[in-house]
């Protein structure tokens, strides 16, 4: 897993797990600590993550909020869109431009 950017915008790649979830806590906590305004999650690089990943991001999430921040997602991959609904998340997780019609359930 790599994460690059700054305070206003991160760029996740490769996996978010188990394994990489203690070092991606602590840039995105530093990111949302350092810096003002929307904190936009490029997730456009990410290849998979696990529950513990998406943990790592609900917890980034409100710490923005109790910060006065938003984090915003960017570029989520479909089947990680799919995941998001499945649990409901998209409702409550900013996410830029919304989510592909597949990824919404059929009613």
């Amino acid at each position: 897993m790599h994460i690059r950017g700054d305070h206003v915008e991160l760029v996740v790649g490769g996996r978010l797990d188990v394994r990489s979830a203690a070092d991606a806590r602590t840039v995105l906590h530093s990111a949302v600590d350092d810096g003002i305004g929307d904190l936009v999650l490029d997730l456009t690089e990410l290849d998979s993550w696990d529950a513990t990943g998406l943990g790592v991001i609900m917890g980034a999430h409100r710490r923005a909020g109790r910060c006065g921040r938003r984090l915003v997602l960017r570029g989520v991959p479909p089947q990680m869109q799919r995941l998001l609904v499945a649990t409901r998340l998209h409702r409550i997780l900013a996410i830029e431009g919304g989510l592909a019609v597949d990824a919404l359930p059929r009613v």
